[in-house]
């Protein structure tokens, strides 16, 4: 009896939880005209549900791109205004240039992925969220040709061959146009593999 009652005046209470910092997104409308306008542009797209993931960290708005016209290994959840520039970048910016500077038919980008819970990383000042964190920035690593030719940031950037570093700078170029923050290995030692692209309303290209 008494192990019954020392039992009983034992209650067990969860342990407090930090609350969670919600991470602002777009709006139903903005998202809804997202989606408009990649059916307009004739993309297949995969729209997913917003996920709390974490302080600073979630998924809000983002969609899965199916089908886009240019083939993009390695791409996940990408926030749907993130999605319709890469689009509108791959398809009119990439493929163009890679026909008409390198002689041959783009056959895939390759990136290194878009959502990933972390920090920036390469930059001076207090610790910030990345545009990776809200799935907001899509990183290119390389491009692939329909000739077997392989344009990758880390081995070609500063190529020998001028046609392929024209490439590269015109697609930078192009991506500048496009979205907020373009950062390439002109940037810093954190990019030098990679074209950083980012949704964000700013006008950095580097």
């Amino acid at each position: 009896m008494a192990l019954a009652l020392a039992a009983c005046g034992r209650v067990e209470r969860p342990a407090p939880q930090a609350p969670r910092a919600e991470v602002a997104g777009p709006s139903l409308r903005e998202t809804a005209q997202c989606h408009a306008d990649l059916r307009a542009l004739g993309v297949d797209f995969q729209p997913l549900p917003d996920r709390q993931i974490a302080p600073g960290c979630a998924l809000s708005g983002t969609v899965k791109l199916l089908d886009i016209g240019v083939p993009t290994a390695n791409l996940g959840a990408v926030r749907c205004g993130e999605a319709r520039a890469y689009a509108a970048w791959a398809r009119n910016g990439v493929a163009p240039a890679a026909y008409q500077i390198l002689g041959s038919q783009l056959s895939r980008v390759v990136s290194m992925g878009s959502y990933a819970c972390r920090n920036t990383v390469g930059t001076a000042g207090p610790a910030r969220r990345s545009g990776h964190a809200i799935a907001n920035a899509i990183d290119i690593a390389a491009f692939e040709l329909k000739d077997g030719r392989r344009i990758s940031i880390l081995s070609d950037w500063n190529s020998p061959d001028p046609q392929v570093r024209r490439f590269l700078a015109t697609i930078r170029t192009s991506a500048c146009r496009r979205f907020g923050t373009v950062l390439s290995p002109d940037y810093n030692e954190a990019h030098r593999d990679h074209l950083h692209l980012e949704d964000d309303g700013k006008a950095f290209c580097r």
